[in-house]
Parts: C-alpha cells; structure tokens; sequence
C-alpha cells in the first residue's frame, strides 16, 4: 500500500511541474503587473483544469513506459467519469481526486492491456487502442457507484476541510509538521495536492470557482495563503542556516571539502525552495533532528498565521516565488523577520545537536572512511556514472522497476541487501532509504532526471552490469597483475585534430579529473573513430558520448564537445550499437561540427579513461595529430 501511495506521489510530480508556468501568467497578467487580462486567463486555464491534468500526468507515471495512449485513457477516464457522476447527482463535488482516481485506473488498466491481442477482424482494436476502450467501461462502472455513494465521503471531506481551514493556527501548524514528517516516504506530495489543489473554494470577480490553496491564493482569496506562507522563512532561510551548522560543526581539515556542496544545495532551497538535498543530508543520521525540523516548521507556519501573514507560491517557498507574489500577499515583510528568527534557531539548535552528540554531519565523517567514501560528485557527470549506479545497485538484473522524482530514484530491488551504500555515496548520493520490503530511494539531487534517463537507456539495451565487489575482491583488484595497463600502440588517436591538456579544458568536471584522467581534442576531422580494439559498452540516449571498454576492462569514454547533451542528438549521427564489438579504426560517430559549434559552448572533446585506480595515464604528444596515429598515451 505504501509503494502504491509513493507511485500516486511520484506521478504528481509530472502535473505538478506545469505549475509555475499557470502561476506565472496569471501574476503578470495581473492589473499591478502587465496589466494584461488574457494572460491572467491562459493562466487560470491550467489552474482550472488542474483534475484533468492530474488525470493525464498520473496515468502516464503509472503506465511502465510512459505511454501517451496511458495518458489519452486518463483523460477519457476523467471525462466518463465526470460527466456519468453529475448525471446522477449534480451536487456531487470530486475535485483533484476524481482526477487522481481516473489516472490510476488508467495507468493500471494500460499496464495490463497494453499489448492485449484479439482476432484478426478486431484486430485494430487491440493493443494500446484498447486501453482507452477498457477505461471507459472501467470509468463508466466508477461512475454509477460513486454518482450515489460518493455523497458520504464528500461530507467527510468537507468536515475534515472545514476543520483545518477553520482551526485556525492549530490547523496550519499540523498540516507543517506533516508535510515534513511524510517526506521521507514520499507521501507529502499526496497530502500538498488536497491541501493545495482542492480545499477551500473561492468564486471570482467573473463568477468563476476556483479551489485549492494556491489557485485561490493567486486569484485573490482574501483567505487564501494562510498554508503557504509558513514555509518561506524555512526554506529561505531555516534550512540554509541549518546547512551553515553543519559547515561551522564540520572538522576543520573537511570544510574546503563540504563547504561548497552545502553552499550549493543551500542556494538551492534560498532560491528556488528545493529542500530535500538538506532534508536528506541529515534525515537518516538523526532522526531526532529531523523531528526538530518538522516541529519548527510547524512553528513557523503558526507564527505566519498568528501575524496575519498570507502569501503563496506556484512552485515552491523560495525567493523567486517569494519576489512574484509579493504584491498580492499580506504582510510579506514579516516573513522576513520570522525567517530571520527561525534562521537563527535553526542554526543554534542543529550546531547544538551534531556536536553534542557527535552526529556525523557533512564533514564529520570518521577518516577512516572518509579514505572509502570520498565523493566523487560533479553535476554534469550523472551520464558516465550512470553504469556504476546500477553496478552500486546490484546490476540491472536487480532492478524491477526505475522511477524517479524531483530528486530521488525510487526503486524496486529483487534483492535490496545486494545495493552497495558505501558505492552509492561515493558517487555522490546524498542518502538512501529503505521502504516497505523491496523499495529503494536514492537522493541524487536535482540532476536526477538526466542520470534515470541514463540508467533507463543502459537496462533497455542490456549493458552488462556486475553486483559490487565485496572490500576483500576491491582490495585484490588492485594488485599488479590485475592493473590496466595500456602501451603507445594499442591506443590510436580517435580523430584528427589539436590535443590538449586535460586541466587546460573549460569544464571543472573534466579539468580536475573528476570523470578520470585523459586529455582532450580540439578535433578537425567529423567521424570519430575507436581508439581500441573491444566493446561498445553505453551509445548515450544523446549520441554526444560512446564508451568503449577492451578486454582487461579498461573504459574510454569519448565525450563530443562540452555540454553537449543539451542538443538531444541534434548534430549527431551514431555509427554503432551497444554491445558492438569494435576494432581500433573503426568509425564510430559522425558530428556536424559547424551546428555542433554554434550551439553549445565548445567542441573540445575529452578523451577520458574512466575507471583507472593506481594506474597513471601519460600523454606523449601534444598539438595536432592526424587520425590512427599511434604513440599518443600510454598507461602504467
């Protein structure tokens, strides 16, 4: 039941995202803005139809893979459903739920007849055709009971509703407590969209009702916001300065380390209202201070409502939200001086707790397994990690199924005690949970998206992968005769062009090394060829890099160009498949340089070896070097 809720969690997120775009338009279509009344109404136009959004969004996030034809049933779902209920009894209000419920009606139902075949005279109707087919009857049935039992649970509902809106700080200081205390879970999404999209109802100037905290908020309720505002001095301003704790508690010889992720992930949650890279840093180390957390958010949204403080957002409690709706909230000024107050309790409680109890905080690690643990993250290397995450969750065979959200893969293992923490955090993970039995989730960041993507690419086309090695094999690997070696004529230059000293390339990643050691091409020929004889071990979804592993298992990665993978192939021509077997010579990527170049940053192509350890790379040749010429590296 748990991983169900997560899923309905997860699949939110995909609705939910469209929802800065709506809040957008309608503030500056606004008199005190733009002054521009169509705008305010293309908004509204999302804002209003938020139940049939939800109703596409869901189904698709159900669906296994995404499918469109999951999301067309969603939508025919909502409408059966909708139109047979207020056939019955008009008075019948579902709101955002009935949207809820068709998607996963739509999503299971896709999920299970998808691929369904019928006789040959039916034969158009089968397959993903039917799936909106079989929604409908599905939804017609829902219809028919909830059009007469459906009149219960609303007045429940409404009851419950009733409550929170009307018990004033009590109400308000509850719905912050949870709100924090589900996210570990994943369930906060759940309870955001009742509370956001479908409590309360306000009728508008042109007649029009609207429901949910922030659709009321952003067309004028004067008793909207009141469950919004709480959350701005947190996340401007109470978890920044939390990070700040866990800087200042840090040992010294680890701040210069941990300094700039915590500053990163600090602007984050400032700026855009993106917490969970902070909640996650500390969520499993203490349980009590997470506790802590979620109790002074509860404080902080009561303090919010005690003042008369009412403000909202599209997105989530940041700066820029703060900034766009400053001049449709009331008493905006306040939430200053509560965040600045909640930032100084945050810091002189959460310094208090990880020092005197010796948590072991960013920077607080034990060196001895700061020696095993070093992270190696970097934000634009979730591609070429993305085979060691799953070789750190026990291989793709592991794996049944890969989502993700705003931040977090979530997993379902075959075997979850076959995923390697130690290997996950290395790489940059930032914490890890276990739910239910089988479940995983594992907080990546807010790059998450692209490493899925990734991870996705490389299951569906079979990419070997190998549970991680146990300390006792690890330590093996790194005697002499397990080495990776490489002599000056096994390597052959790639394609023509000026080589050039790793440090000297304009990326941080590549220039310190932190993808591996290598050089780099400003190249001046379009075909790029394989340096080694051996195996085409990951094409990226984006065409812009090829990996390349020989027979003692040393990897090439070609990486085209910098920042790339903005282009989604575009430039790009691959000339071979994953799992291909390659001689050294053989064309393995066709580029339009000129498109390439006048699109991204840079055409300077790293040549990286990605999974050296002892081992050092010499380069031998500098400047410009024709294609297949050999002599250029060797590795000993």
């Amino acid at each position: 039941m748990l991983n169900f809720l997560q899923k309905i969690g997860k699949s939110l997120m995909f609705p939910i995202a469209t929802l800065p775009a709506a809040a957008l338009l309608v503030r500056l279509g606004m008199e005190d803005m733009l002054d521009i009344p169509f705008m305010t109404a293309a908004g509204n136009g999302i804002l209003e139809n938020l139940a049939l959004i939800f109703a596409i969004g869901i189904a698709m996030g159900f669906a296994k893979d995404g499918s469109g034809a999951a999301a067309l049933a969603g939508a025919i779902g909502y409408l059966v459903l909708t139109n047979g209920i207020e056939s019955i009894n008009d008075e019948v209000e579902m709101g955002v739920f009935a949207g809820v419920l068709a998607g996963v009606v739509a999503g299971m139902l896709y999920n299970r007849f998808h691929d369904v075949k019928f006789p040959e005279f039916l034969s158009f109707f089968g397959g993903k055709r039917f799936v909106p087919i079989v929604t409908s009857g599905a939804m017609v049935v829902l219809a028919f009971v909830l059009g007469y039992l459906w009149v219960y649970p609303q007045y429940a509902l409404d009851a419950t509703t009733s409550w929170i809106l009307n018990a004033g700080e009590l109400g308000v200081g509850v719905y912050g407590v949870l709100n924090r205390l589900l996210i570990p879970v994943g369930l906060h999404h759940v309870i955001n969209a009742f509370i956001w999209f479908d409590f309360g109802s306000f009728t508008t100037a042109s007649d029009e009702v609207v429901r949910g905290e922030i659709n009321r908020f952003l067309n004028g309720d004067p008793n909207a916001g009141y469950f919004l505002a709480g959350f701005f001095p947190i996340m401007m301003f109470g978890l920044p300065a939390a990070c700040l704790a866990m800087y200042m508690a840090a040992k010294k010889h680890r701040k210069a380390a941990v300094g700039g992720m915590l500053l990163s992930i600090a602007l984050t949650s400032f700026i855009t209202g993106v917490t969970e890279p902070i909640e996650f840093s500390f969520m499993f180390l203490s349980p009590l201070l997470y506790v802590v957390h979620s109790i002074l958010t509860g404080v902080a949204m009561v303090l919010a409502f005690m003042l008369d403080v009412r403000h909202g957002f599209g997105f989530s409690a940041g700066l820029i939200d703060y900034v766009l709706n400053f001049n449709i909230a009331q008493n905006p000024l306040l939430l200053l001086v509560i965040g600045l107050v909640m930032g100084v309790i945050y810091f002189v409680v959460f310094y208090f707790l990880i020092v005197k109890l010796d948590l072991k905080t960013p920077g607080r690690e034990d060196d001895d397994e700061l020696a095993e643990e070093e992270t190696t993250e970097a934000s634009s290397g979730y591609e070429a990690k993305a085979t060691k995450y799953l070789q750190a969750l026990g291989g793709s065979e592991n794996i049944k199924s890969l989502d993700y959200c705003t931040t977090r893969l979530r997993l379902q293992m075959e075997n979850r005690d076959n995923a390697d923490e130690r290997a996950l955090k290395r790489l940059g993970s930032r914490g890890v949970m276990k739910v239910g039995k089988n479940n995983l989730q594992v907080v990546v960041g807010t790059t998450v998206e692209f490493l899925a993507t990734a991870m996705k690419n490389q299951m569906e086309h079979g990419i070997p992968t190998q549970a991680p090695e146990s300390e006792e094999k690890a330590e093996k690997a790194e005697d002499d005769e397990n080495l990776k070696t490489l002599t000056a004529d096994e390597f052959a230059m790639p394609v023509e062009g000026e080589i050039i000293p790793l440090e000297e390339v304009p990326d941080q990643v590549f220039a310190e090394g932190m993808m591996g050691q290598g050089f780099a091409v400003n190249p001046s020929g379009d075909v790029f060829h394989s340096p080694i004889d051996g195996k085409i071990v990951n094409v990226f979804p984006t065409k812009h890099a090829i990996g390349i592993e020989n027979d003692l298992g040393l990897e090439v990665l070609i990486h085209v160009g910098l920042d790339t993978v903005k282009l989604e192939g575009n430039g790009f021509e691959s000339l071979v498949d994953s799992g291909q077997q390659v001689k050294k010579g053989d064309p393995l990527l066709r580029v339009d340089l000129e498109k390439v170049a006048a699109e991204a940053p840079s055409i300077i192509t790293p040549v990286i070896f990605t999974n050296l350890e002892s081992e050092t790379v010499q380069v031998h040749k500098k400047g410009n070097v024709k294609l297949g010429e050999t002599g250029i590296v060797t590795i000993k």
